[in-house]
Formats: C-alpha cells, sequence, structure tokens
C-alpha cells in the first residue's frame, strides 16, 4: 500500500501514470509495464515537487534535466509527460510503439516533446548525465555573474539494475565523483528483477559501498512507496553540492499487480487483460476504463506545471537584465547556441607551407588546429581517454576542467573511452558548447555504441581518432585498426573524414565545426606525411565535397587513382612514376565517403569519370565497401588480415603500400589482367 504520508490525490496521480503505462503497453502488445508501476511515485515526486521545466518551452536553458536511463520504462516517462502539459496527448499515448508515433519503444529526443537524451541501450543514459552535468559547471563557470546564477540547473535521472550492471557506469560513475559533480541525483530504483528472474543470479555486489568509493553521497530507502522519504532524500540531494548523488531506492516491479509483482514476467511483456483488471481492482481503480486520467489528475499536474513556469519566467527577466549588463557574454552565448560563428572565423584555420614544414603528422596538424580555434570559440572543449600527449588534444592556455577548477576547457576521461563517448554526446546536446574526445582509432570498438548514439540522436559531438593504420609500428597487431574505418562508415549519418595531410586535416576541421547535425569523426595519423603544396595541387578546401581531383592528367586520364590518408600522397608519386611512363593518371582524394555521395550526380561523375572504368583505390585497412568507387574492371590496394609489430616503413612495404606497388598493380590492370575477379581485391601482402 501506499505509505500514510501519501494523499488521496497523490495516490490518484500516481495510479493514473501506472494504468495508462499499463494500457498503453497491453494496447501495443508490447514493452515494459512493470517497472513504471514500480517507479511511479519517483516520477510523480520530481515532476509535481522538485524539477524546474516549462512544458509549454521544453528547451528552456536553465530546465532541470530529467534522463531515463532506464529507457525500457519508456511509458513512465511518456504519461508524465502528457500529464504535465507537454505536446503529447492522449492518442499519442494510444499509439506506442507504432510507426511514425511520438512514443516510441525508448525514449528518442526529437520524436517526443520534453525528452532530452535517447536512452534504451543501458547505461548510455548514466553517463550522458554526466555530460550534462560537466556542461553545466563549464556554462556556469563561464557565464555566471554575482547575481545573476544563470546556470543552476540540476540532472535527475531514473536508473535501473540494469544500468548499474553496465560497465559504463563504473567508468561514468567513478569519473563523476572524482569531479564532485554535485548537480548530479540518480535515482535507483531497485527493484531486483531482471529479464532472466532475480537480479542475484548475477548481481550481488554492494552498491552503497561501490558508490561512495566512487566518492558519491549515497542514500538509502527501503520504500519506493514513501513519498515523504522521496522528497525528504531528494531534497538532502539537491543540498549535497560537492558530491554526485544516488539514492536507492528498494521497490516492486508491477507494484499492485497480485500474480506478478516482483516476478520477471512483469518485465518485458504486456500483464495481460486479465491480470490489469486484478491490478486496477487492487488498487482501487475502475477495471472497465482503459486511458483514464481523473480530471483532478489533469488539475493537479497543470497547477504543479503552472508553478515550475514561473521559474522559467523568472529566469527570462534575469537573463534580459543580464544582457543589459554584461551584452557581449550575452550574445557570445546566444550565437554559439544558435550555431552562429563569428563572422570570418574560417580565416583562424591555420595554411601548413611545405616550404617551411615539409612533412607533419595529421594529429599533429589537428592539435595546431584546435589551439588556433580555441581562440576563437571560448566553449571549444575536449580531452582525451588518457591520450592527449598522444592524440595532441590539449587546449593550451586553458586549465584542466576539475572540482574547483570547472572552468578548464581541457577535460580528462582516464582510460574510459566507452563513457567518454556518451559524455561527450551530453556536452553536446547542451547547447553552446562544441565538445571533442579523443582516442586511438583502434579504441572506437570501446566507443562505438555512443558513436552509433549519437547519429541516431543526430548531435554533433566530434569524435578524433589518432593512429589510424599500419603505420603506427611497433606496438603491433592488438593496436593497429584494420576493419574499423569500414565499420565507422557503416554507421548510418556519421560523417568520417580521413584527411590526406596537415592542409586537408585544417579543412576537415572547418567542416566539423560548421556541420551541426550528425557526429563528425577525424582519422588522422600517427606518422608524418607530407604537407602538400597548395600551389601545386588542388587546394585542401576542396575536401568539403568528399573527394576531388587533387591531381589529374594531361588529357583523358587511362587510370584512376583513389586513396585517402597517408596513402594519398602515395597515389601522387605512383601518378608522377606513371606519368614518365607516359600512362595518364588523375589522383582523387576522398577523404569523406559520405560527403561526396551527398554531392550532384554531375559533380562525382566529373571526379570518377563514368568512362575511365580503370580504377584503383588505396587504403591502408579493409578493402570492403571500396568496390562501389573501382568499378568491375578496377581493384583495391587494402589490408585483408590483421597487422605486425614492427616499424611503420617496413610493414608498409610488407603490406604492399609503396610506389611500386601500386605501379606494378596499375600496369597489370591497364593490360587487361585478371585480378582476384571475386572481390576485384589486389592482394596487398605477399
Amino acid at each position: 500500500m501506499i505509505a500514510e504520508q501519501t494523499s488521496d490525490m497523490d495516490t490518484l496521480c500516481i495510479n493514473t501514470i501506472r494504468f495508462l503505462s499499463v494500457d498503453a503497453v497491453q494496447k501495443a502488445n508490447s514493452g515494459h509495464p512493470g517497472t513504471p508501476m514500480g517507479a511511479a511515485p519517483m516520477a510523480h515526486v520530481l515532476w509535481s515537487r522538485i524539477m524546474h521545466y516549462d512544458s509549454q518551452d521544453p528547451d528552456w536553458p536553465n530546465r532541470d534535466r530529467f534522463i531515463l536511463s532506464a529507457g525500457h520504462a519508456s511509458m513512465l516517462q511518456y504519461s508524465i509527460l502528457h500529464l504535465t502539459g507537454y505536446d503529447l496527448s492522449l492518442d499519442d499515448l494510444k499509439q506506442f510503439r507504432q510507426l511514425g508515433s511520438k512514443t516510441p519503444g525508448h525514449p528518442e529526443v526529437d520524436i517526443t516533446p520534453g525528452i532530452e537524451i535517447t536512452t534504451g541501450p543501458l547505461g548510455q543514459g548514466f553517463a550522458n548525465g554526466v555530460g550534462f552535468a560537466i556542461a553545466q559547471k563549464f556554462l556556469a563557470s563561464r557565464y555566471n555573474k554575482p547575481g545573476f546564477d544563470l546556470f543552476n540547473y540540476r540532472i535527475f535521472a531514473i536508473c535501473s539494475d540494469g544500468d548499474l550492471m553496465e560497465g559504463i557506469s563504473s567508468e561514468a560513475g567513478s569519473l563523476a565523483g572524482h569531479l564532485q559533480l554535485g548537480n548530479l541525483i540518480y535515482l535507483y530504483d531497485d527493484n531486483h528483477i531482471s529479464i532472466e528472474g532475480d537480479t542475484n543470479l548475477a548481481f550481488s555486489e554492494d552498491i552503497v559501498k561501490r558508490f561512495e568509493g566512487f566518492g558519491w553521497h549515497v542514500q538509502v530507502l527501503e520504500d519506493g512507496n514513501d513519498l515523504k522519504a522521496l522528497q525528504i532524500a531528494i531534497d538532502a540531494a539537491i543540498q549535497e553540492k560537492n558530491r554526485p548523488s544516488i539514492i536507492k531506492i528498494r521497490t516492486h516491479i508491477a507494484y499492485g499487480s497480485p500474480n506478478k509483482v516482483d516476478t520477471a514476467g512483469a518485465h518485458g511483456s504486456p500483464l495481460g487483460e486479465e491480470e490489469i483488471r486484478l491490478a486496477k481492482q487492487n488498487l482501487g481503480w475502475d477495471p472497465d476504463k482503459q486511458f483514464y486520467v481523473p480530471e483532478q489528475v489533469y488539475t493537479y499536474y497543470n497547477q504543479a506545471a503552472s508553478q515550475s513556469r514561473k521559474h522559467h519566467q523568472t529566469w527570462k527577466e534575469l537573463f534580459d537584465q543580464y544582457r543589459k549588463q554584461f551584452p557581449e557574454l550575452a550574445d557570445e552565448y546566444l550565437n554559439l547556441r544558435q550555431f552562429h560563428y563569428p563572422q570570418g572565423w574560417q580565416e583562424s584555420i591555420p595554411v601548413f607551407d611545405p616550404a617551411k614544414e615539409s612533412s607533419m603528422a595529421t594529429r599533429s596538424a589537428s592539435g595546431k588546429v584546435i589551439n588556433a580555434l580555441s581562440s576563437i570559440f571560448p566553449t571549444l572543449m575536449g580531452g582525451a581517454a588518457d591520450l592527449s600527449p598522444s592524440t595532441d588534444t590539449f587546449i593550451k592556455g586553458s586549465d584542466s576542467f576539475q572540482a574547483g577548477s570547472y572552468h578548464g576547457r581541457n577535460l580528462h576521461f582516464g582510460v574510459r573511452e566507452h563513457s567518454m563517448g556518451a559524455i561527450i554526446n551530453g556536452i553536446a546536446h547542451t547547447g553552446g558548447i562544441i565538445p571533442f574526445g579523443a582516442t586511438f582509432l583502434i579504441f572506437s570498438e570501446y566507443m562505438r555504441p555512443p558513436i552509433r548514439m549519437a547519429s541516431i540522436m543526430r548531435f554533433r559531438p566530434i569524435f578524433i581518432f589518432t593512429h589510424d593504420s599500419i603505420g603506427l609500428g611497433e606496438d603491433g597487431t592488438t593496436h593497429q585498426p584494420v576493419e574499423q574505418l569500414i565499420s565507422l562508415r557503416s554507421i548510418p549519418g556519421i560523417i568520417v573524414l580521413r584527411p590526406a595531410d596537415a592542409n586537408e586535416t585544417a579543412q576537415a576541421w572547418r567542416v566539423a565545426i560548421e556541420h551541426t547535425q550528425d557526429p563528425v569523426l577525424l582519422i588522422l595519423s600517427r606518422q608524418k606525411l607530407p604537407v602538400l603544396d597548395q600551389n601545386k595541387y588542388a587546394p585542401a578546401k576542396n575536401l568539403e565535397k568528399g573527394a576531388y581531383v587533387l591531381s589529374d592528367a594531361e588529357g583523358t586520364p587511362e587510370l584512376i587513382l583513389i586513396a585517402t590518408g597517408s596513402e594519398v600522397s602515395l597515389a601522387l608519386e605512383a601518378q608522377q612514376k606513371l606519368t614518365s611512363e607516359g600512362i595518364r593518371v588523375r589522383v582523387v582524394s576522398m577523404p569523406s565517403w559520405e560527403l561526396f555521395d551527398k554531392q550532384e550526380a554531375t559533380y562525382r561523375n566529373s571526379v570518377l569519370l563514368p568512362e575511365v572504368r580503370k580504377r584503383i583505390a588505396i587504403e591502408a585497412g579493409s578493402p570492403l565497401g571500396w568496390h562501389k568507387y573501382v568499378t568491375d574492371e578496377g581493384g583495391i590496394i587494402g589490408i585483408n588480415r590483421f597487422g605486425e609489430s614492427a616499424p611503420a616503413s617496413d610493414l608498409m612495404k610488407v603490406f604492399g603500400f609503396t610506389v611500386d606497388n601500386i605501379c606494378e598493380k596499375a600496369r597489370k590492370l591497364l593490360d587487361g589482367e585478371d585480378i582476384t575477379p571475386q572481390v576485384k581485391e589486389i592482394a596487398s601482402h605477399t
């Protein structure tokens, strides 16, 4: 039963949330009814008594953020959003999990008003919240002034047993404790049930000690229906300014269901018509009513939402006064939030002169560009998973972001690639900040889930991946990426950029800044590459089209060499040698398949001439995917096995990334020799 501190109105509101959720899952014949039934009191307390939000303007900057990290319980959130006046109708709830509805199976940002971030893969929301918290601290440090507490919002989340089982929650939780993110308040729905049964099948650790070890403020509630205790605990967490908080709340999955309470059967399946009737009768609800909301419940939540909306009005008045006293800072924030960048900012991008520096690793060029842009964009911030010296991602002249130093623009994630990606996603969606995160390309494997989530959400984090091929050398097989490029390119929506030299790297950063939707991935070399002469070859600015004619033949080409990254300079050398033999060769730099594929057909055909069927693609990675560019008369110089531990120059020779090998394959192709016809792949290793 609801604890005695709960009023009749509270009971009515909570049961409304429960049965809206149950009815929607039953109508869809799909979903998770149990968690909304058990966690409804948490949602009720947060949205009626604690949080600051405006359902008429869900994106106002100083709103409290709510994350349903246990995204499978989405009907819990949809129900409370409907009740508090967001643009989500009762008919929308009835379309739960249906094609084109505003109520998909897991919460999705930009589909449902009021959803802060897409959740579902467990642990992602937990780490996204740490990103939200970092962003709030950074914005407050830069823009808050005495008497003008512009950014003081809190981040609330409901997380589950499954969230805490996932390793990403430990990564993010450890970092949050280290950073003393007191604006983070998580409610742990401790219902003891997972899909396979009781969580003690695989989960028996002491969560309290674990989070205390992380440096969190931890509270334990034995009854998730005790609203007074819930409010007291949340208030105590709000008052704790120097530690993130987690409240372990004992709940019962499918609370109120006579036969399915505390069972795994209520986790991911509808309760069934008969059990729903019994549950409604048990909690004093009319069993013959579906999607029923008593008028007094609408009135209650409308009053709560109206009261919360006053915080927004007060904030707008405060911001108007702030803008009068600090016009430059106010305009800076608004412009950055709306992606309105300083006029002519592109002129700050370095141009690299081969006469001054003949060769440079693209990771080094990227570092120089980051530091040039940091003076133009005061909210450009980021870091690496303990690799900033190797990825060249440290912003010089700026402090590290640490507890008590939240103005710092250099983030330190530790060896936590997975949570780094999800944290960067949270920062990217905050508004007004341009975040980046870096590691070696091979370790993109550890952060693939947040890369995919960023693409689903159409956020623009910038992910930097260095040490991009066997060219990293002696670290060997475990650190040499082979299949990672094609793996990343296979994710819908993302932009992968593998620049050929320092100037293409600079232009890749321009594209990344200008590209305000979808994640951008910069793939960079460890080894030095020749700096291409902008007066001799086509300008690197053409990188924005994904591929361009870098160096053309005199007359109609007989052969087109297509390359990316470190292999472009090899293609240019091969062109020079083949030209001396009377062979007309065009060299195409193709740093981004995605950008090239978006161009008009007339442009694509002007680069990859349809009539020129002899083509070779050259890339120190898997050959998969290149076939669409090389035609059935072409070939690919790629890598179809793992690397070895050796100096980079030795590996490039062994794997066939040499001018001589390219020229040999080109001659054979032009002579019409049949080269591995099954996949049209030129063997790169002998």
